[in-house]
């Protein structure tokens, strides 16, 4: 096996889950796309013998750039690299900080991750709907939906517009923007053009807002833009939410399913979803769907993903309509 500085990144990942064992392994592998689960499985499987000095400097690696990262989180890049230098020394502390901002990607406005957000808010609020799509966009949902939620309302829609149609932003901008919000953030975020923004980001922020600031931004998003309107409406909710519904929404959306579109969706759903829906169905219908599902034998991944986007537009339906309700940030208190 090549020496540790010959591996590539992909080769040491690979030696990382071997270290780590299948159990944590496929912990890890849920927060991957498939392309990179089969890359790396191609990898381990052909992964020639690994000696426990190769695992232990590897892991050890991995330690380093994880801490660096928490030191990061915690007080920027600078803070973080103090400490490892006092730890690790100078040399050692600025390769881990290399190799952390090189592939890891540290995110623009991190320091304001853990900031309160009605604080926050009032540092952003008068600023450009544009200006201030750019910094939610790398907030968490949570913290961007509560922002969002108190923001005049003739500015939620068109931040959440400007969110939903972002693509990629220059460096330059992101660094000018993190100037004016903290003077102490580091110079050294990557100069790559980095993606944030887009549909899903505007989907997650919205799912975190109360309901009637949602509906509020949808009216308004479907006047300025009923094309992006209908594609954000459609991701609101998905599938695999049912799992957060209670039992009585789970029962009252069901009576409108089929029980061949049952069959469909339920045939590539994750077992969680799988037991809370077979949970509030009586037992002969269960065992129907589920030999529905037995002889059907292999489904187009397309006529799953219809069959399950079908169902959620019933939820969606019957949610504006009243009669059920989904889990969203805000929503504390369910009548």
């Amino acid at each position: 096996m090549p020496k540790r500085d010959e591996l590539t990144g992909k080769e040491k990942a690979a030696v990382l889950l071997i270290t780590l064992g299948p159990e944590k392994s496929a912990q890890i592998f849920k927060h991957l796309s498939e392309e990179e689960i089969e890359e790396l499985t191609l990898e381990i499987a052909n992964m020639r013998k690994v000696s426990p000095e190769e695992k232990e400097d590897i892991l050890g690696d991995f330690y380093e750039i994880c801490l660096a990262q928490e030191y990061i989180s915690e007080g920027g890049i600078n803070y973080a690299k103090d400490i490892l230098e006092r730890a690790l020394g100078n040399d050692k502390a600025v390769n881990i900080i290399n190799k952390l901002t090189a592939s890891l990607q540290v995110r623009p406005f991190e320091f304001v991750r853990k900031a309160d957000a009605s604080q926050l808010l009032t540092y952003i609020q008068n600023e450009h709907p544009q200006t201030i799509a750019l910094i939610l966009s790398y907030l968490s949902p949570t913290q961007s939906g509560q922002i969002l939620s108190k923001l005049p309302q003739n500015k939620q829609s068109e931040v959440a517009r400007r969110i939903a149609v972002m693509d990629r932003t220059s460096p330059d901008v992101i660094k000018e923007i993190e100037s004016v919000l903290e003077n102490k953030f580091s110079n050294m975020v990557s100069q790559d053009y980095t993606s944030a923004g887009g549909v899903e980001s505007i989907v997650s922020i919205l799912n975190s807002v109360d309901r009637g600031t949602e509906k509020l931004i949808m009216e308004e998003l479907e006047i300025q833009d009923a094309e992006l309107s209908e594609e954000i409406r459609k991701r609101m909710f998905v599938f695999d939410d049912i799992v957060q519904l209670d039992s009585k929404s789970i029962q009252r959306f069901s009576r409108e399913v089929e029980n061949d579109q049952w069959a469909i969706a339920l045939k590539g759903a994750g077992e969680e979803v799988k037991e809370v829906v077979f949970a509030n169905m009586s037992k002969r219908l269960m065992e129907m769907i589920k030999e529905d599902m037995e002889f059907m034998g292999p489904v187009r991944l397309k006529d799953i993903e219809e069959a399950q986007q079908n169902i959620v537009n019933i939820i969606r339906r019957l949610e504006e309509q009243g009669e059920i309700v989904t889990p969203r940030g805000g929503d504390e208190v369910i009548v």
